[in-house]
């Protein structure tokens, strides 16, 4: 089934039109895998493959040790301390990652696969 017919089958079964058991079935092996948390730090999201750009990780990779570094020459300064937890809650939404670590290990893995 083309993904356009899943599709048209979904919105027909907010209709109340049965959704074909074989559709049903993908989407919930599609919402337990979905829940499971990441195999390892080098899978991408939830153990999936789906991973953003590499220009848009490198942007928030980049974005948040900039963060770091400023945050570092003046570790007192408020606003330089939210804009580092800012760029990392992105770079965690980003990579799928529960914690900043993770995330910019990941990032790094995604921006050099063969390093």
């Amino acid at each position: 089934m083309t993904a356009l017919g899943m599709a048209d089958a979904m919105v027909a079964g907010t209709r109340g039109v049965p959704v074909p058991v074989h559709i049903e079935r993908a989407l919930r092996r599609a919402m337990e895998l979905a829940r499971r948390p990441p195999a390892s730090p080098s899978t991408g999201v939830n153990g999936l493959t789906l991973l953003p750009s590499r220009s848009r990780t490198g942007l928030a990779l980049t974005e948040f040790r900039t963060c770091q570094a400023r945050l570092a020459a003046s570790p007192s300064d408020a606003d330089l301390r939210q804009a580092l937890d800012d760029a990392a809650y992105t770079l965690c939404v980003l990579m799928g990652r529960r914690t900043v670590h993770d995330a910019v290990l990941g990032a790094e893995q995604h921006l050099n696969p063969h390093a």
